[in-house]
């Protein structure tokens, strides 16, 4: 077993608890369609951090109490968001614009910030160049309990906020029936993803925050339709990472935290959209090749059925290697029996199409989907029925013509 040390093991607890908050927020506001706004909120903060570091040095301070930098980061991030805010409402820029100005400006600023604190005796020393990237090198014992406590609030404040959140984020009109207000719920899902920015800005760093906030809810995505699994598979993509990333950091103590908490987060969104069961890249293409064989499979069928020969490659592949035909293209007994069911099935579609008093089951046909998973056995006899007195009609008024014909 790997021994990383009391200090690092508290950091990685710290990093997994906010891996697991950044998630879990993270998939409420992918829910909302408003992922990006977490990028105006990191770098909102930069500013804060540097006039916090500036105030408590003023004040006679050390400068580096964490408590104090995330605090000025807090107020900070408060201001840009509801700078954004404002900006939506009372101009005609759209939200996207108004992140990019507000993010922009306010890192720009925050640059210019750090670039004079680096001028000054105490600035050197400082480390605030931390908060760009992360890092755990030589945080304190209380930093990494500010860190865990902290990660642990926030994803206690959103398992009790869970349920608004969910509603107004996919129908904020009826969560307004329901006595919700969806603008109070909104702040309050931006105060939650402003406080795991403000936590994890030591560890990840206010760059890459907003890919903690991100990867974990789409790499869940993946795997499930229902959002309350989306929310907990994203809360324990986002804490592996969070941890995992922690722990490989503390052993090359030369690597930025936040990168690699973020690289592990994306190894797991990437395999997530490559071995996802229904929506990665892997079921696509596994689905896509069954469609395939089906469709080939369907119309070399019919084709034998109208004695026809098959000229298509892979058409003949695939009915030669199920036994359906001879290497002369000629069918097999099997073959000559599959083609006659398939042009029965076909038949059977053709019929249900002509009844409108049948629409909601014709709209079932596809070319592909077989008449016998769409309608029961008394329905199938009532449709064989039907067909039976349509031909024998067609006969007798066939003979009838003939008899018109001879009589003339």
């Amino acid at each position: 077993m790997i021994d990383i040390g009391y200090n690092a093991t508290l950091v990685a607890i710290g990093a997994g608890l906010l891996g697991v908050a950044a998630g879990v927020i993270g998939a409420f506001l992918y829910f909302r369609k408003r992922s990006l706004m977490s990028d105006a909120i990191s770098h909102a903060t930069l500013p804060g951090v540097a006039i916090a570091f500036l105030v408590m040095v003023a004040l006679g301070g050390e400068g580096r109490n964490l408590v104090g930098l995330l605090t000025g980061a807090a107020l900070s991030s408060l201001a840009g968001l509801w700078l954004v805010h404002w900006i939506n409402r009372n101009t005609r820029l759209g939200e996207d614009a108004a992140i990019g100005a507000i993010l922009s400006v306010f890192f720009g600023f925050g640059i210019v910030l750090l670039t004079v604190i680096q001028t000054i005796g105490a600035g050197r020393q400082a480390g605030l160049e931390s908060f760009l990237l992360g890092s755990t090198a030589g945080m304190l014992r209380a930093d990494a309990y500010v860190i865990a406590v902290g990660g642990a609030l926030a994803l206690i404040a959103c398992l009790i906020l869970r349920r608004p959140m969910t509603l107004v984020s996919f129908d904020a009109e009826y969560a307004a029936t329901q006595g919700l207000r969806p603008g109070r719920v909104d702040m309050a899902m931006m105060t939650l993803a402003l406080a795991v920015t403000v936590i994890g800005l030591k560890v990840v760093g206010l760059i890459l925050i907003v890919a903690l906030l991100i990867l974990p809810a789409v790499a869940a995505r993946f795997w499930s339709d229902r959002s309350e699994v989306v929310a907990l598979l994203a809360g324990v993509i986002g804490g592996v990472s969070g941890a995992v990333g922690a722990v490989i950091s503390s052993l090359a103590p030369g690597l930025p935290t936040g990168p690699i908490i973020v690289l592990v987060a994306a190894a797991l969104f990437t395999v997530s959209l490559i071995l996802a069961p229904t929506r990665g890249v892997l079921a696509g293409v596994i689905a896509q090749l069954r469609f395939r064989h089906r469709v080939h499979m369907r119309q070399g069928l019919l084709a034998l059925a109208h004695g026809h020969r098959v000229h298509e490659g892979y058409t003949l592949r695939l009915l030669r290697r199920a036994g359906l035909i001879r290497a002369d293209g000629v069918a097999t007994s099997e073959g000559q029996r599959e083609a006659a069911l398939a042009a029965q099935d076909e038949r059977r579609w053709t019929v249900l199409r002509g009844r409108p008093e049948a629409a909601t089951l014709a709209a079932h046909y596809d070319g592909l989907t077989p008449i016998d998973t769409v309608l029961t056995s008394d329905q199938l006899s009532e449709l064989d029925r039907l067909m039976k007195n349509g031909t024998n009609h067609g006969h007798a008024t066939n003979r009838r013509a003939e008899r018109g014909r001879s009589d003339g």
